[in-house]
């Protein structure tokens, strides 16, 4: 594969991007998990995945055959995650109602917009599952783009986001401004989540954002370590899976959750294990 890296531009594009989704998923996704939020992962991938059938309904019609369906669905991320905000001010003793409505609605406007392409082609399947050559040239750029604006945003705000995830009303005492970090926070999730559709795919991106933390938190002893452990756990999942994706000429997605799976496991079982020999000793 390596030899074919240095050959194949398209190739390049996508391990390259796997290494970028590889850092922003778990990055976000450990404030996700710290604030119980992981659902709204979720929601905003079958948001995404609403606007990925509009774009390529789009195409398909040829009303507009210049739309890049990542665009759309990019849009409807942003637009899932302020409604869902949004909601969060309606219902305020059940603020967390608004991600199941926001799910729902994703899913329906996916099922609408697929029926009306004809159903499914190899684009979709590529964007549900991810794909080792689905990377095109104005993708990579764009993801790095959106990568890098990302890590900016949560370096900068890194003090706020921490606040704000473990004590909300102390966020508010101290002069954060909480409703504008947390609106902040659920936008960047899903630019997260539209980059990384390429890579993971759009069924099974929530995974790459909460597994690794989960295998983290296992082992970890800081905040910090959480975030550093689980971006590790990522790229490992990544790497395997675009490589078994490249051999084998299967999705990635579904071999980067499995091996994110077993990272799990075995992270568990350290834990029992040193549990059980600090207990003998």
């Amino acid at each position: 594969m390596l030899a074919d890296l240095l050959q194949f531009t398209f190739l390049r594009h996508t391990f390259l991007t796997g290494l970028l989704v590889g850092i922003i998923a778990p990055l976000l996704g450990t404030f996700l998990v710290v604030r119980r939020l992981s659902l709204l992962a979720d929601a905003l991938s079958h948001v995404t995945l609403a606007g990925i059938s509009f774009g390529l309904l789009l195409e398909k019609t040829m009303l507009v055959s210049f739309l890049n369906p990542l665009y759309s669905g990019m849009t409807f991320s942003v637009i899932g995650a302020i409604l869902i905000e949004k909601l969060r001010h309606v219902y305020k003793g059940y603020q967390e109602i608004g991600i199941p409505i926001i799910l729902s609605g994703g899913v329906g406007l996916s099922v609408i917009f697929i029926a009306l392409a004809n159903g499914f082609n190899n684009d979709l399947f590529n964007y549900l599952f991810g794909s080792v050559s689905a990377v095109s040239q104005q993708d990579f750029w764009t993801i790095i783009i959106m990568a890098s604006f990302i890590i900016a945003v949560i370096r900068i705000f890194y003090k706020e986001l921490l606040t704000l995830s473990f004590d909300e009303e102390h966020a508010t005492v101290s002069g954060i401004h909480s409703k504008r970090i947390h609106f902040l926070f659920i936008v960047l999730t899903a630019l997260v989540i539209a980059v990384s559709i390429r890579i993971v795919g759009v069924l099974l991106v929530s995974a790459l954002m909460t597994l690794p933390v989960a295998s983290a938190m296992r082992i970890s002893h800081s905040f910090k370590q959480t975030i550093v452990l689980s971006i590790v756990f990522a790229e490992i999942a990544v790497i395997v899976g675009l490589i078994s994706g490249y051999y084998l000429s299967i999705p990635p997605g579904g071999t980067i959750v499995v091996v994110a799976i077993l990272i799990l496991l075995l992270s568990i079982s350290v834990k029992r294990f040193s549990y059980i020999l600090s207990k003998e000793g």
